[in-house]
């Protein structure tokens, strides 16, 4: 970890175990998706509005944890994260009802918002200057969780045994956490300056605002994808439920191999230039998703190797811009850092009602043509975050 100042390590280790589970708690409900709609007979809109629940959570919890983090502190913030994840996990699933798993779903949504914030400011706090690869590596921890929950998943499914023990599991290990995080340094990373006129800068960069497209556009993709790529393969191509579950792992694989392996293997890739050639491959990789589609069965391993290049060219969309963001604000991150987290959230909460929708009247390839449009638009949206940074470093260089 060289890129890391040694009194960080510990700190850092402990927040990348924090995004495994982030990850697996993400994963579990699209994996589960298919057995959901056999067991409680949901609808496409019933499912939609489940999912929709933790979007609200993620939503209010990434713009509350933006503008509380410097009162409450980050520590306060991660510990209020893990027990809500903990509480809504262990609880959902154990009823048929929308409402209540709605509610419960909110709760995950609301503890991983808070989480998102506080473990992004965190890293971003002990990052050199515009560099990336720490974020991309804890963002590395999410694709872990979120590939390894599916497989266990699959694995609860062909053991016919109850796949609601891995909730219950989850909420479990993220209890665990608590007692390591009350423990942690934090008091190392400091806090973000206090400004009277934070609020009217802020608001006057357009980097304030592309940050948030940028992660509007890309999580609704992202979080689409992997939450609707089961059930596309059992409807499109027509295979089971466990070979379904085993396509989530296989994106969230992909996922994985670029955000551990990008910053390993091209430590000096620049960031912005980073974003633009992966939100471009991104859009083109939903592409090909989208015509396995409409081509049907026959292209089914052609439509394995589009989840996998979907997973890998979105691997190190989200960490970039959310360092770029960092980067153009240094003495206010966490407002910029909850803004731009708090984009992604409405993505998360705008898309799964429109996918539903889409799906329900047109069939899921429709829904998933709407996703690649939404890439075209964020790979623009990633082109114009980039440009804005790098005019914005430029000009404070020549001072």
């Amino acid at each position: 970890m060289a890129f890391l100042e040694r009194r960080f390590v510990a700190l850092y280790a402990a927040l990348f175990s924090i995004f495994i589970l982030f990850g697996a708690s993400m994963t579990l409900v699209g994996a589960i998706l298919p057995r959901i709609f056999t067991d409680f007979h949901w609808s496409y809109v019933q499912a939609g509005v489940v999912l929709a629940g933790g979007s609200v959570g993620l939503f209010v919890g990434t713009y509350i944890a933006g503008r509380a983090l410097r009162a409450l502190g980050v520590r306060t913030l991660l510990l209020a994260a893990l027990v809500l994840d903990a509480v809504g996990l262990a609880f959902f699933g154990l009823s048929p009802s929308v409402l209540l798993n709605f509610v419960l779903y909110f709760a995950v949504g609301l503890g991983q918002g808070f989480m998102e914030v506080g473990v992004d400011w965190s890293t971003v706090r002990m990052s050199g200057e515009g560099d990336a690869r720490p974020m991309s590596l804890v963002h590395g921890a999410f694709s872990i969780g979120a590939m390894i929950a599916p497989l266990v998943v699959g694995i609860l499914l062909v053991s016919q045994i109850e796949w609601s023990y891995a909730y219950r599991a989850v909420a479990g290990l993220f209890l665990a956490l608590v007692i390591a995080v009350l423990f942690l340094p934090f008091d190392r990373l400091g806090r973000d300056e206090r400004s009277q006129e934070h609020g009217e800068s802020l608001i006057k960069n357009p980097a304030y605002w592309l940050g948030f497209a940028v992660l509007f556009l890309y999580v609704g993709v992202e979080i689409g994808v992997s939450n609707w790529c089961a059930e596309y393969f059992v409807r499109v191509f027509g295979r089971g439920p466990e070979t379904a579950a085993l396509m989530v792992s296989l994106f969230w694989g992909g996922m994985l191999a670029g955000r551990l392996g990008i910053p390993l293997f091209l430590p000096k890739a620049k960031t912005g230039q980073l974003l633009v050639v992966l939100s471009m491959a991104f859009a083109l990789s939903v592409g090909l998703l989208l015509a396995t589609g409409l081509v049907g069965s026959a292209a089914f391993w052609l439509g394995v190797a589009a989840i996998l290049l979907t997973g890998l060219t979105a691997s190190c969309i989200y960490p970039s811009a959310m360092t770029l963001a960092g980067q153009a604000f240094p003495n206010h991150q966490g407002p910029a850092i909850g803004f731009a987290a708090t984009g992604g959230a409405v993505g998360c909460f705008v898309f799964p009602f429109a996918m539903s929708g889409i799906s329900s009247g047109a069939g899921l390839v429709a829904g998933f043509g709407f996703y690649a449009l939404i890439a075209i638009l964020g790979a623009a949206a990633a082109i114009a975050l980039a440009s804005v940074v790098h005019s914005r470093a430029a000009g404070q260089g020549s001072e």
